[in-house]
């Protein structure tokens, strides 16, 4: 059997599962320092608070920046589990509130060169997440680095972090330019919800949006929502400094609060994710039918 076989049936095979599959949300962001990572976090306590069973993926091997707000230094990453048999409850860490958490490593950038056995026991492996989670975040690089572009692409639901810098909004449009261009990408598949950090007031960040949303219309065609705004808050950096969740430090803060939303909005408008929800697996698959 040859590779394009074998990952044909492991494509088969995960296509075939249930719907009742984990819910994979991608936050990603056109450049650094906007406040990516922060999303990841805060979203996921919030929906562990909410009763789910969360973890994220770090999928940033350029940066560590989950582990170090979590205060974990992970022992074991993805790569592990392709190149020293690992299985995957060894390499879950556990963050506060119960939140687990994987690093991505090495083994992010090494994904191209795996060979077939090896894309189908990553792949089968990381299907397990579908007993252990309900909701998976991904927490890519920013940019539009290929491998970046990966993860978007292979994804049901999107969350474009952005703030009202100029900068940061055209590196977010570049990154949408380079994801409506990218192959496979499915803009029918691919929900993509714009959340507008650090703002000032919710009527900026709607203007943000709507600015956005008006390019993207236009040039793109790929649709656009808001999910929320998170306000300019000091006690964030304030947390971001003693290297803990401003859910955690700070829960009554304004930040805390809107994270809070934003994850009630996302349960609250479930239905496409629930039509789409494609799976820890399928996930995977994904983005390896792209790199073949």
């Amino acid at each position: 059997m040859d590779q394009a076989e074998s990952l044909r049936n492991i494509i088969k095979q995960q296509e075939q599962k249930q719907v009742s599959s984990s819910r994979v949300i991608t936050v990603t962001s056109g450049k650094g320092g906007v406040g990516k990572s922060n999303t990841a976090i805060n979203l996921a306590l919030q929906f562990k608070r909410m009763g789910k069973r969360v973890i994220i993926l770090d999928a940033d091997f350029g940066l560590a920046n989950i582990e170090v707000m979590f205060g974990v230094i992970p022992q074991y990453n993805l790569s592990d589990i392709m190149y020293k048999g690992k299985d995957l409850k060894e390499i879950i860490m556990q963050g506060p509130e119960g939140v687990g958490f994987i690093s991505g490593g090495s083994g992010i950038a090494k994904m191209v060169n795996l060979d077939s056995e090896q894309i189908k026991r990553l792949v089968y492996k990381m299907a397990e997440l579908e007993k252990m989670a309900d909701v998976v975040i991904i927490d890519t690089g920013a940019g539009i680095s290929p491998s970046v572009l990966e993860f978007v692409a292979a994804s049901a639901e999107v969350i474009l972090v952005t703030t009202p810098e100029p900068t940061s909004i055209t590196d977010a449009y570049a990154l949408l330019k380079a994801l409506n261009m990218f192959p496979g990408f499915e803009r029918n598949d691919t929900h993509i919800r714009v959340l507008c950090n650090r703002v000032n007031s919710e009527s900026e960040g709607q203007i943000l949006y709507e600015k956005m949303s008006m390019l993207v219309d236009r040039f793109l065609n790929i649709n656009l929502s808001m999910l929320g705004c998170i306000p300019q808050d000091y006690l964030v950096t304030k947390s971001v400094m003693k290297q803990k969740p401003v859910s955690i430090m700070y829960p009554n803060s304004a930040a805390s609060k809107a994270y809070e939303a934003a994850a009630k909005n996302l349960e609250n408008n479930n239905d496409y994710s629930q039509s789409q929800k494609i799976g820890v697996g399928k996930f995977f698959v994904n983005i390896f039918k792209r790199k073949r």
